[in-house]
């Protein structure tokens, strides 16, 4: 065992628990944008009381961790949640951050909460070349990091801006603008487009921007609008 407790131990991808510092796991149910029922929040609670685990942590992916969990109780904790697992590791759509929007923020222009759950729906835990992010934004204030996401949405009175290539890190990359002012319908078959292209063709482990590096903003742009 080293000094942070962890020896030999790794996530484990299958059953999304992420390895902590003391040896122990964190598991978090999916919750898509943030978006839960209070009985949810109640049987988080009840389950993290169950297996003595001390805290639970709201993530930066809009979900609710149980921390401190013995691996020998990984599964009979997600058994007690009946809760699909939120995909925070792996090489595959990462949990969809999503703003409140028109739905609940005074400051909305787009319904972020509408096109973010069906973006959600349709790719949350899909394969793909490198790991994948999304944030929906629907107003200018970006509040879910729209410039740093591989696909990020800005709303604004005219529609959505769509940039792509973000990612944040030791290597961060401001997304370009691909195009701006697009109704929902266009919005969803764009980044239907920008996906199928990327997980066609994309290198493995590769993020979108580099992808877009490689071949040239103005091929994506051609192929993903065309």
């Amino acid at each position: 065992m080293d000094k942070t407790g962890q020896g030999t131990k790794k996530d484990i991808l299958a059953k999304g628990a992420i390895l902590q510092r003391d040896g122990s796991y964190a598991i978090a149910p999916h919750a898509p944008g943030g978006i839960m029922e209070p009985d949810d929040l109640i049987k988080i609670g009840e389950v993290a009381k169950k297996y003595n685990c001390e805290v639970v942590k709201a993530t930066s992916s809009q979900r609710i961790a149980i921390v401190g969990l013995e691996e020998s109780d990984i599964d009979a904790a997600w058994q007690d949640l009946g809760m699909d697992p939120g995909y925070a590791i792996g090489i595959c759509v990462r949990s969809i951050k999503i703003c409140p929007g028109t739905t609940f923020c005074k400051r909305g222009q787009q319904d972020s909460v509408g096109i973010g759950l069906k973006l959600d729906e349709k790719y949350h835990g899909i394969d793909m070349p490198g790991k994948f992010k999304i944030g929906v934004s629907g107003c200018p204030n970006k509040c879910m990091d729209t410039e740093f996401r591989d696909i990020g949405l800005m709303g604004t009175a005219k529609g959505f801006t769509i940039y792509v290539g973000g990612r944040g890190g030791v290597k961060a990359r401001l997304g370009d603008v691909l195009i701006s002012n697009q109704p929902e319908e266009e919005t969803l078959q764009i980044i239907d487009n920008i996906i199928n292209y990327f997980k066609d063709t994309g290198e493995e482990r590769e993020r979108l921007g580099e992808f877009i590096d490689r071949v040239s903003f103005d091929k994506f742009k051609n192929k993903v609008l065309s």
